[in-house]
């Protein structure tokens, strides 16, 4: 759509428009695609350039004329190749330009040129003019003086004149265009700041999690099985949620259950439901998940555990749609999406017969492969913001930070626990940072302060007495300055070498003041 009052606004076409008077006297007027004028000239306190169009605007049925001549060119442009028109108005010999605006081919108004009359035009047909005006309800001063002030044109001018509108036209296209592309590439910077470090609740702007990401993106509409694979702890039941939120059964049940939770009766009866009466304690019918997750999805977590009797159960429901309650005589149907995960090695579990293969190939359409946390270093400040936020919010707390060297201690850590340790690490932190707003590594659990600690080195060149930290430093800033000058200030392979991350190195260079080649090298 086009902002008609932005229009007016521009620079380019004021300037236009001032030409426009100048040179030939006219009105310079928009219209929209309803016959509607959406420049100025409808404002109370608007001051007419042209004295004609004013005298017509003030008449009891002026503005319908008006309209009747708008609707009259923009059919003509609408119906026509043309660009431009020269139209006559609804006064005899009076005439006026109107150009066609169109964006992405969609006619959406005209910009018009009113009112002037061509030079051949005689005495006898200004009276004309003068006469009807006045029939209309103008005095025969103001038409008189209305119809002397228009200006004469040839057709050379009217051809100029034509060519000027175009100009206009263009301009308020082009603006239009390029407005609407800022507006897209908006749309399309806020959707990626919105799903850069997140997609639904899980956070990452590593590039392994922006694949998944992306892979999410392109099986949201699908019906297809999911197999997440991952270790514990790396969000395996978060990857199932986004799938189902954003999938068309996003308003119906999303429900999981933990395989590795029951054994194999219970979890038929969890799965499967039971009728009355199955077996001792049976005294009411119960239903299954997948009779309560009908139409949604059931997420069916470390499915690797599941004994193969069950895996035929879950086997039949994928192929068929339909299942057996305990107790009952007759199947049920279903229609319910299963989305599977494990921490399980399933094809080595397939060779030892532990896995049926083809339940295997059936929850295993689309893979989606989570890395585990120290794989992905880069995401743990994201995430460790992320926690720190929820949690000061859950407690009704001011958000607190973390300190420079409680963040190095994090980066350095493994974190085996994956996100579910991290997130815990830091809910704790907040607990015992209490009212201090700067999170310092003093209260970091016993084991991530350990781990990295130096072990016995050689010091030479290593200050041995006085404070423990300071020669630890000392030793740190050594290794890290020699280490630099080794890798050729390549701190990526540095990182490898030294066990840390590479964010945690570029902390500790900047700590040290190790940044700059030639400070590193001594110089």
């Amino acid at each position: 759509m086009i902002n008609w009052q932005d229009m007016s606004n521009l620079h380019v076409i004021s300037k236009l428009e001032e030409i426009l008077n100048k040179w030939f006297g006219v009105e310079m007027i928009f219209t929209d695609m309803h016959y509607k004028i959406r420049s100025k000239h409808i404002e109370k306190d608007y001051s007419f350039k042209n004295h004609f169009f004013k005298v017509q605007m003030n008449m009891n049925h002026g503005y319908n004329l008006v309209t009747q001549d708008i609707e009259k060119a923009f059919d003509f442009l609408h119906d026509h190749s043309e660009k431009t028109y020269v139209f006559d108005s609804s006064f005899k010999h009076v005439k006026g330009v109107a150009c066609r605006v169109a964006i992405e081919g969609e006619h959406l108004g005209t910009v018009m040129a009113f009112p002037f009359l061509l030079d051949t035009v005689t005495a006898e047909e200004e009276s004309e003019v003068v006469a009807q005006m006045v029939e209309l309800g103008a005095t025969d001063t103001d038409a008189q003086t209305a119809v002397s002030h228009l200006k004469r044109m040839s057709h050379a001018d009217v051809e100029y004149l034509q060519e000027l509108v175009e100009l206009v036209s263009d301009e308020i296209e082009t603006f239009t265009t390029e407005i609407s592309k800022r507006e897209e590439r908006i749309q399309e910077l806020n959707s990626e700041l919105g799903t850069k470090y997140r997609y639904h609740t899980m956070i990452g702007k590593s590039k392994q999690m922006q694949k998944i990401y992306q892979l999410l993106e392109k099986i949201s509409s699908s019906e297809s099985s999911v197999l997440i694979n991952g270790e514990n702890g790396t969000g395996k039941e978060l990857v199932a949620k986004a799938v189902h939120y954003n999938s068309p059964r996003k308003d119906c049940q999303f429900l999981a259950v933990n395989c590795s939770a029951f054994n194999d009766n219970l979890l038929d009866s969890e799965l499967f439901g039971h009728v009355k009466g199955a077996f001792t304690g049976a005294v009411k019918d119960k239903p299954g998940l997948f009779e309560t997750a009908n139409g949604g999805t059931l997420f069916l977590d470390e499915i690797g555990d599941t004994s193969l009797s069950m895996q035929v159960k879950l086997l039949r429901v994928l192929q068929e749609g339909t299942y057996m309650p305990v107790g009952a005589d007759s199947p049920r149907r279903t229609d319910v999406r299963i989305l599977a995960a494990t921490n399980k090695d399933l094809k080595t579990m397939m060779a030892k017969g532990e896995f049926r293969e083809d339940l295997y190939y059936r929850i295993n359409v689309i893979n989606v492969q989570l890395p585990p946390l120290r794989e992905r270093n880069e995401d743990i400040p994201f995430l460790m913001e992320h926690f720190l936020k929820k949690r000061c919010d859950e407690v009704g707390m001011p958000m607190k930070s973390f300190s420079k060297k409680c963040m190095e201690k994090m980066l350095d850590y493994p974190w085996p626990g994956n996100v579910r340790e991290l997130q815990n690490e830091v809910e704790r932190l907040v607990v015992l940072a209490g009212d201090d707003k700067n999170i310092t590594p003093d209260n970091l659990s016993q084991r991530i302060l350990d781990h990295g600690a130096a072990p016995a080195v050689a010091t030479r060149g290593v200050n041995t007495s006085g404070k423990l930290k300071d020669a630890l430093e000392e030793l740190e800033a050594m290794m890290i300055r020699e280490g630099l000058k080794r890798c050729n200030f390549n701190k990526s392979k540095l990182a490898k070498e030294l066990g840390v991350s590479r964010a945690s190195l570029i902390m500790k260079v900047d700590k040290y003041g190790l940044d700059k080649r030639k400070k590193a090298a001594g110089e």
